[in-house]
């Protein structure tokens, strides 16, 4: 288990093309603030990249439904209102958070330190949440015999292993001449392969896969088109049209389909359902992420900070949500009230946001994004990065200046 658009007014202004903040991935870790080049600075002299608000701001809002998608999880047997709520959020709020993966792994290849944070921040995350969901359920569950598997990612963690595979994939996807229709067609495949198992999660990883290619095909003028006035107004009718569908459809279908982890042979069904659902699902998740990126703030706002720890967030509160399960809260009574259920979705909103925050991130920053130099070579290349950094550092002065100060030492020495 990854930035400004304006809003509306004079001071509007296009999307700036987007570059990956760290790796690709949305970063959990925020930028470091640089020394502002002075105007007689060399020509190879590159400004400090800034984070888009735009996707901090999306970013955040999507993780904050995924947290409330959760606490709605046991209010549904109970509730057609929270099944409605819930089978709507579900059905954009993962594909808009893959989207903006997949945007920000447009400029992956196979260079060394690029692999190293994929490394790092993907794979190793995985690997110690992986043991540490294992061990929580073992203890919280009263489930000592709960396998650790690397191979079987529970709850959460299959982000990460659809992370780390999906951008290994990436220099394919940019080669292909039809990279969607042939992401489609993979993952309706795989909703009728009941043989593929549950290894390293591949159903979700496949039948989500077509999301992060869409995310790669995007560029920034597609997210200024979002943002036009007529395509927000457009959004309102349709997610209400959405809830209406949704709760007509709450007692007669079931929510498994939005999971996106089994067949539909798994699931009870004809195989041609799954085929059928492949394509109507993506449709649909397709149009709620484009109405909710149209409404997405494009201004610096005050969550945007939290934006850059959305991934600590998404993997924090997992402890918490099946914890909640394991401990019974959703037994009382109360909860599933009106009054009941608007606490829960307060309380989710809430600690999503505590999890993202920046003393949060420092707080886990060894398992979410270790160093690790220990453990890979340092090439050439990168050994004088680091020299003419640590140069610069010493010597503040620009290039011009350097080499003025000499030529100035020549001609008093001569």
């Amino acid at each position: 288990m990854t930035n400004s658009l304006r809003p509306h007014g004079p001071d509007r202004a296009p999307l700036p093309p987007a570059q990956p903040p760290v790796d690709g991935v949305p970063s959990p870790r925020s930028p470091q603030p640089t020394r502002q080049a002075s105007p007689a600075a060399s020509p190879d002299t590159k400004p400090a990249k800034q984070r888009d608000a735009f996707f901090d701001n999306a970013k955040y809002l999507a993780i904050v439904l995924v947290a409330m998608g959760h606490a709605w999880e046991p209010l549904t047997d109970r509730s057609r209102a929270a099944e409605a709520l819930y089978m709507v959020v579900y059905t954009f709020h993962m594909p808009a958070f893959i989207l903006i993966s997949g945007y920000f792994s447009r400029s992956f290849d196979m260079r060394p330190d690029r692999l190293k944070r994929l490394v790092t921040g993907v794979a190793v995350p995985y690997v110690l949440f992986e043991v540490a969901y294992s061990l929580f359920k073992r203890w919280a569950d009263h489930d000592p015999g709960h396998p650790i598997s690397l191979l079987d990612p529970w709850y959460l963690t299959w982000f990460l292993v659809a992370l780390f595979i999906w951008r290994l994939t990436t220099p394919l996807w940019k080669i292909v001449r039809w990279p969607v229709p042939l992401a489609l067609a993979v993952g309706a495949l795989a909703s009728v392969s009941p043989d593929i198992g549950d290894d390293l999660d591949l159903q979700r990883v496949l039948q989500f896969l077509p999301f992060f290619v869409v995310g790669l095909c995007m560029k920034p003028e597609h997210f200024q088109l979002l943002r036009r006035r007529e395509v927000r107004i457009l959004s309102l009718p349709v997610f209400a049209g959405a809830l209406l569908v949704a709760y007509w459809a709450a007692p007669r279908m079931s929510s498994v389909w939005f999971y996106h982890r089994d067949s539909a042979q798994e699931m009870g069904f004809q195989w041609w359902a799954g085929v059928v659902m492949t394509l109507a699902l993506f449709g649909c998740s397709l149009v709620l992420t484009a109405c909710f990126f149209a409404w997405v703030p494009r201004r610096k706002m005050w969550f945007t900070v939290l934006g850059a720890g959305t991934l600590y967030g998404y993997l924090l509160h997992g402890f918490l949500a099946k914890g909640s399960r394991f401990w019974g809260w959703f037994d009382h009574g109360w909860v599933h009230q009106p009054l009941g259920e608007l606490l829960v979705t307060l309380f989710a909103a809430t600690v999503i946001t505590v999890l993202c925050t920046p003393p949060v991130q420092r707080m886990f920053r060894f398992a979410m994004e270790p160093k690790m130099e220990w453990a890979f070579k340092r090439d050439a290349k990168e050994v004088a990065r680091e020299r003419a950094t640590a140069d610069v550092k010493a010597d503040p002065r620009t290039i011009e200046d350097r080499t003025a100060e000499t030529r100035v030492g020549i001609r008093t020495s001569v």
